[in-house]
Parts: C-alpha cells; sequence; structure tokens
C-alpha cells in the first residue's frame, strides 16, 4: 500500500535523511505547515532567525562549514522578498542552499490574495525572481511533483547555488502518496552523476614547465571539500599556493609568507602574490573565476605567464580551462596523472617569498589601529575557530591581516558583499561546527558597526540558542568605506556616512541581561577583553572603538610601493574613481 503524509512532512523527512539537520527561517501563515512538520521530526531542528536575510546568511554559513547542506524557509510576501539578497550572496559565491518559501493557495492566484505573487493577473511573479537568484527554481503546482521537485533542487544547489522551491500553503497541507522512502540519500555534498573533467590538458602544460608552479585556489576547493587534495597536488609539484580572499582557508597553512603559502589574492591581498605569479612558469588555477576583488594587480602577470584552470567556471582571464563538477575527484585524477613515471621533470622550488603588506598612510587620531587589533586577535585566537568576517574596511582588514586558524574556517561574503552576513553566517557556522564530532571550538565574528546596525539583532539569536560565538565589533561611528571615498574621491566636502557615536558593548550588555559586553577604548586592554570573552559560557561580545579616517588595507585607495614594486594600482582616472572601484562599505 502506498504510504501517504503531507507534502510538508515529506520535505523535512527527506531532509533529515540527507543530514541537512537545520531549517534556519522566520515563521510566518504561509510556511507554519513546514514549522509544524519540522516539530515531529525528531532529525530535524528548526532555527528561528530574526530577519529572513540572516535566515539565508544561517543556511550560506551552515553550508560553508562543510557539514551538509543549509536549507532556510521564509514565508510570503515580505518574508520572502528579504531572502533575495541573501541567496544572492550564495548565488554569486556558489554556495549550496536550499530555500523553502511559502506561497498563498494555488485556489486564490490572480485573485487579489494577501500577498499573491504568482505572477498571475498583474501580481508580482516570484518564480521569475527568484530565478534569477537561483540555480533552479520550480513552483510546486501539484502535491505529487514534490517527489521530483525536492531532489532536483537539491541536486541542483549541490552543484554550486541555491535552489529555490515555491510551496503554496494548500500543496503543504495535501497529501502525497509515496512507495517506500526512496533509496538511501545520505551522501553530503557528493553529487550524482556530476561530470568529473578530464585534466589531461592541464597535465600536458604541467609536464612541459620548466620553473617554479605558482597556485591560485578558490572557494570550490571547500565547497567540494578537496583541501586534501590540493595540499597533496601542492606538494606534488613544489608550488606555492595563494587564495582568493573568500576562499582564504583553503591552503591548508596558516599565516603568510612561508616557503608553500603565499597570502592572499586581490585588492586586500598580499602583494608578494604578483611577484610569485611573475616568476612561475605556469600559473594553475583551481576553483575560482577570479573576479576582479581576486585578481586586482595581477592581470599583467596573468597575461605573461601560461594560466592553467580547473573548476566548475571558468575564470574572467584568458587561459585554458577544465570544466569540472567535482574538484575533488579532478584532483585526484591529475596527482595521479602527475605521480610516478608522469610526474613533471622540469619543476623547481621557488625562492623564498618573505610576508609582505600592504602599508596604509599612518595615522595619528583617536581609537584603536586595524591592524594592531588583529595582531591581538591573531596572538589570542586558538586553534579551531571559525572566524567570519563582514564587509567594509573592517573586513579589508581582517581579511588582509588576520590569519586563519589551524584547524578552522574562514568565511567572507565577497559575491555581494552584503554587509550583516557575517551575523547570520556565524551562527550558521556555529551549529555546523556543532554536528562535527570532537569539535569544541568558537565562532568569531569581526564586523563593523554600520554592518551591525544592519544586521546585529542576530546577537539575540546567539544569545537564545546559547551559542560559543565571541562577536568583535570595530565602532568607527560610520560607514567607514564610503567615508574613505568621500575624502579621496570628492574631495572630503561633507559627509553623509557618519553616525551619532554609541556604545555598542554597553548598549547590548544593557539590552540582553547576562550577555556577557564591553567596549574596549584602548589597545592595551584589548587582549584581557579578549581572553575573558573567549571563555564565557555562550555567546560574548566586545565593541573596540576606532576610527572612520583610518585607511584601510584597501589597495584600491592606496599608492604604496613595495621596493620597486607598485604593489597596487593607482586611481588615475574619473572612470576609475566613480566605476571601477568597489563603492561597498
Amino acid at each position: 500500500m502506498p504510504r501517504q503524509q503531507r507534502v510538508v512532512d515529506h520535505i523535512v523527512e527527506h531532509l533529515a535523511r540527507i543530514d541537512s539537520d537545520y531549517i534556519f527561517g522566520v515563521d510566518g501563515a504561509n510556511i507554519e505547515d513546514l514549522y509544524d512538520a519540522a516539530h515531529f521530526c525528531s532529525g530535524i531542528t528548526a532555527v528561528l532567525a530574526k530577519h529572513e536575510f540572516s535566515a539565508a546568511a544561517m543556511a550560506d554559513g551552515y553550508s560553508r562549514s562543510g557539514v551538509g547542506l543549509g536549507v532556510v524557509a521564509a514565508t510570503s510576501g515580505g518574508g520572502a522578498l528579504n531572502l533575495i539578497p541573501g541567496l544572492g550572496e550564495s548565488f554569486a559565491s556558489r554556495i549550496p542552499v536550499l530555500a523553502l518559501v511559502g506561497q498563498p493557495a494555488t485556489t486564490m492566484d490572480g485573485r487579489g490574495s494577501f500577498q499573491d505573487t504568482s505572477g498571475r493577473n498583474g501580481s508580482l511573479d516570484a518564480e521569475a525572481l527568484f530565478s534569477a537568484v537561483s540555480v533552479f527554481c520550480q513552483r510546486v503546482l501539484t502535491p505529487a511533483d514534490i517527489v521530483t521537485a525536492l531532489p532536483n533542487a537539491i541536486a541542483a544547489a549541490r552543484s554550486g547555488g541555491p535552489a529555490v522551491l515555491l510551496l503554496p500553503k494548500d500543496i503543504q497541507q495535501a497529501k502525497v502518496g509515496l512507495n517506500g522512502y526512496g533509496h538511501d540519500v545520505r551522501r553530503g555534498f557528493a553529487r550524482l552523476g556530476a561530470g568529473i573533467g578530464d585534466p589531461h590538458a592541464i597535465v600536458r602544460a604541467l609536464r612541459q614547465a620548466s620553473g617554479p608552479i605558482t597556485i591560485i585556489a578558490g572557494e570550490q576547493v571547500a565547497r567540494d571539500d578537496a583541501r586534501h587534495e590540493l595540499e597533496e597536488l601542492r606538494g606534488l609539484l613544489r608550488a606555492q599556493v595563494a587564495c582568493v580572499p573568500d576562499a582564504k582557508d583553503v591552503a591548508g597553512t596558516p599565516g603568510s609568507g612561508s616557503s608553500s603559502a603565499l597570502g592572499v589574492t586581490g585588492v586586500m591581498g598580499n602583494p608578494g602574490v604578483v611577484d610569485a605569479v611573475a616568476a612561475s612558469a605556469v600559473c594553475l588555477v583551481v576553483g575560482t573565476r577570479l573576479s576582479v576583488t581576486a585578481r586586482a594587480g595581477m592581470d599583467d602577470a596573468l597575461a605573461a605567464v601560461r594560466t592553467v584552470s580547473i573548476g566548475s567556471a571558468p575564470p574572467y582571464v584568458p587561459c585554458t580551462h577544465v570544466h569540472t563538477d567535482d574538484l575533488r575527484g579532478s584532483l585526484t585524477m591529475l596527482i595521479k596523472a602527475l605521480s610516478g613515471p608522469g610526474r613533471a621533470r622540469g619543476l623547481r622550488v621557488p625562492g623564498f617569498v618573505a610576508a609582505t603588506e600592504l602599508h596604509p598612510p599612518s595615522f595619528a587620531g583617536a581609537g584603536v589601529r586595524y591592524r594592531d587589533a588583529m595582531v591581538v586577535l591573531d596572538r589570542v585566537l586558538p586553534d579551531g575557530t571559525d572566524i567570519v568576517v563582514d564587509a567594509g574596511n573592517t573586513g579589508a582588514a581582517a581579511i588582509h591581516y588576520l590569519p586563519v586558524r589551524r584547524d578552522g574556517r574562514f568565511a567572507v561574503a565577497l559575491g555581494m558583499g552584503g554587509m550583516g552576513y557575517s551575523f547570520g553566517a556565524g551562527i550558521g557556522m556555529t551549529f555546523g561546527r556543532a554536528m562535527k564530532e570532537g569539535s569544541t571550538g568558537r565562532t568569531v565574528v569581526i564586523a563593523g558597526d554600520g554592518a551591525f546596525f544592519m544586521h546585529g539583532m542576530e546577537v539575540h539569536t546567539a544569545v537564545q540558542y546559547r551559542l560559543p560565538m565571541t562577536f568583535v565589533l570595530f565602532n568607527n561611528n560610520a560607514h567607514a568605506m564610503c567615508v574613505t571615498r568621500e575624502q579621496l574621491l570628492y574631495d572630503d566636502l561633507y559627509s553623509y556616512n557618519r553616525f551619532t557615536p554609541s556604545q555598542l558593548g554597553a548598549g547590548l550588555a544593557a539590552m540582553f541581561p547576562g550577555l556577557p559586553s564591553v567596549d574596549v577604548a584602548d589597545i592595551d586592554a584589548l587582549p584581557a577583553a579578549l581572553e575573558w570573552a573567549l571563555i564565557s559560557d555562550g555567546p560574548s561580545l566586545i565593541s573596540i572603538e576606532c576610527s572612520a579616517d583610518e585607511i584601510p588595507p584597501f589597495s584600491a585607495f592606496l599608492n604604496q610601493k613595495s621596493g620597486n614594486h607598485v604593489a597596487q594600482e593607482q586611481i588615475t582616472t574619473d572612470e576609475e574613481s566613480r566605476s571601477h572601484v568597489p563603492s561597498s562599505a
């Protein structure tokens, strides 16, 4: 006899079988049946966010933790629309996320119902809207459709990006007949039928190489859990490895400047990366498209060096590219082809490259310097700490100055650069780390006050669930990157981007009794404050007073020379100033 159950029960049971243990979201009338089903499913926990953008960021962060597929749920209307920027980040960064979006009942399509997004009779078309920020979008119109729509959406998400199922309320409540429970789907991020690219063209280029190899590693290394294979390949090629900013943790070695780890590429990166690429016989790009943020300053070097790439999408620079949807499998093939008698014989161990930094102008004003604070964080944060960084001057400083913790993740959202992402993503990563056997570390969120004012109330979510997190807020009372742009590009004649001063630490301590929360105005007080925060039971928060007038380590703002090498491009034309320099605060 076919077994019958509600569509929502089928969804949550399927998610439990694929080890998607959490659904992040905000409840509402047109998604409440899903929450009801989650309550009665022992393998699923519904986590309540304060805003749908942050819920989407939680699902994104959970996926980045590597334990399973992140799932977000939202109701119709404004709740659904609030998901768009979060899913846009996952789409641009190719992060697997499944979004379950409630809709009014199909019987009311095009009839003027509240929050009608059916696209009929002049209503907003949710399917068209979500299709623009997803790799898969389907409006489920019959109960039976869920049987194929759900696994198809999950498979699409695992290829890299968000998948969206639009679920009308009457469809959610309807019964669907099932013949058994289906096949075993406990496959983590394995992709059924994923294409494993043949790396023969890359093998040929490496065998012909005479000189050192530089590897530029990207976000697909993390998405496909190919860190071990990347390190094995690096050792085989005796190569140096640089990482794009949003894949800072994939090289396997903390810090920069060692014989193998070059640091970070791009506008917030280490200038020595450009020298290493320029001196290479071959540059191997692994799992990244090399956006402008990731390749700034390297275009000339990449154009002069033979560049080959392997990944799910070709880079934005001319190169020989091998497509693969399974980077782990393709790197394994590459390692096998280059081992033993097939090894490349002309390779050389590159010379030692010292740690390099961008050097912003000195600043003598009030407040804690970005670099000084990052030095303290580097000294205090233990191995196993996951770090999540937000946008803006604070993010640039953390990306540039703060090394990855051994056995820890380092996440930053540069796909869309949405401010406030780190609060939700950090919560998602914390829930993800809880699923890892033997994991006891903390998550540290690093964000500015501008990001806090957008989505920082998710601190309350961390308080509610007693999560082991420390929020480090750099309070410069401004959208500081916008202030920097006003100063550099518009003659510093005015400012629309400075805030009325606030004391975030004291304010949050009063708002959330029991939350260890403090303001720090002096660098000498920071080490003790951090050590206190890191041993707190549950979440803690430190707000560091700094200045919006300090220039961050962001190459588009600098004309800093290191020896005879120009480490970053100078802004020279009105077009470059107004269009080419990222304008996100």
